[in-house]
C-alpha cells in the first residue's frame, strides 16, 4: 500500500489503505479540524521531533470497555484508601506536559511536541479534549488525556508520579463514561499495562462500526460532546 501525501485540503484516505503496521498517510498539519477528522475516522497522529507528521490507523485496534475495566487487588486498596483526589479539567496543559515529560524521563522519545501540545490545547478550550487529575494536596500526581467524539473517549497518553495514580485516574475516567452510557476507551495501542487493566484488541472495521454505533462520523467540524 502507498503511504498518501496530504496537503491542505481536508482529506484523509479511508483507513484501509494503511500499511500493514497502521501508517496511512504523512503531511498536513495540527489544526482543530484535522484533527477532529482525523478521529472520526479513526486516525490518530504519531510522530517524533524529527519527522514529519505521520497519521495512523493500525489493525487490530486496542480498546476498554468502561464496564470491563480490571481492578486488581491492589489497586483496590489504593482506590479503598482514598489516597489522591480525582478531579476533571482543572489542569489540562499541565497534564500534557506531564505526559511528555514523563516520556523523557524514560529516556524514550515523545511525540508529544510543543506543536503536539499546542494542537491538544487548542481542541481543550475548543471542549474536545479532556483530562483527569490525580491531586495530593496542591501537587498534581498523575493523570490522562485524550479526545472525546460522540460518546467515546480517545485516549492519547497518562502518566504517575505516585504509585496507581495513573490507574486511579483512568478509574475515575471509567467510572464517569460508565454512568454516562458512554461504552468505548480507544487505547490505540496495545501495551502490558493496558491489558492487565482489561484492553483488548478488535479488528479495525470493528473498531469503525463501534465509532459510527457510538455516535461518532467523519466530521471536521462537529459538535463537542458533554464531558465529563
Amino acid at each position: 500500500m502507498p503511504v498518501y501525501r496530504l496537503n491542505d485540503r481536508l482529506i484523509f484516505p479511508p483507513p484501509e489503505f494503511a500499511e500493514p503496521e497502521g501508517l496511512l498517510a504523512v503531511g498536513g498539519d495540527l489544526s482543530p479540524s484535522r484533527l477532529l477528522l482525523a478521529y472520526s475516522m479513526g486516525i490518530f497522529p504519531w510522530f517524533s521531533e524529527e519527522e514529519p507528521i505521520l497519521w495512523w490507523s493500525p489493525d487490530p485496534r486496542c480498546v476498554l470497555a468502561p464496564a470491563e475495566l480490571k481492578i486488581s487487588r491492589s489497586l483496590a486498596k489504593t482506590l479503598r484508601q482514598d489516597r489522591f483526589r480525582v478531579g476533571f479539567n482543572e489542569a489540562f496543559p499541565a497534564v500534557v506536559a506531564a505526559c511528555a515529560d514523563s516520556r523523557r524521563g524514560q529516556g524514550a522519545g515523545t511525540w508529544i511536541t510543543g506543536n503536539m501540545q499546542q494542537a491538544y490545547d487548542r481542541l481543550h478550550r475548543l471542549g474536545f479534549a479532556h483530562s483527569v487529575e490525580c491531586w495530593q494536596g496542591d501537587e498534581l500526581v498523575g493523570g490522562l488525556y485524550g479526545v472525546c467524539l460522540g460518546r467515546c473517549f480517545f485516549g492519547e497518553s497518562m502518566f504517575h508520579r505516585a504509585t496507581d495514580a495513573s490507574k486511579v485516574a483512568l478509574v475515575a475516567l471509567a467510572r464517569r463514561m460508565e454512568e454516562k452510557g458512554w461504552p468505548l476507551i480507544d487505547c490505540q495501542l496495545p501495551n502490558p499495562h493496558l491489558v492487565s487493566l482489561g484492553a483488548k484488541e478488535i479488528p479495525r472495521r470493528e473498531f469503525l462500526r463501534h465509532l459510527r454505533s457510538s455516535g461518532v462520523a467523519p466530521n471536521p467540524v462537529p459538535s463537542p460532546p458533554v464531558f465529563p
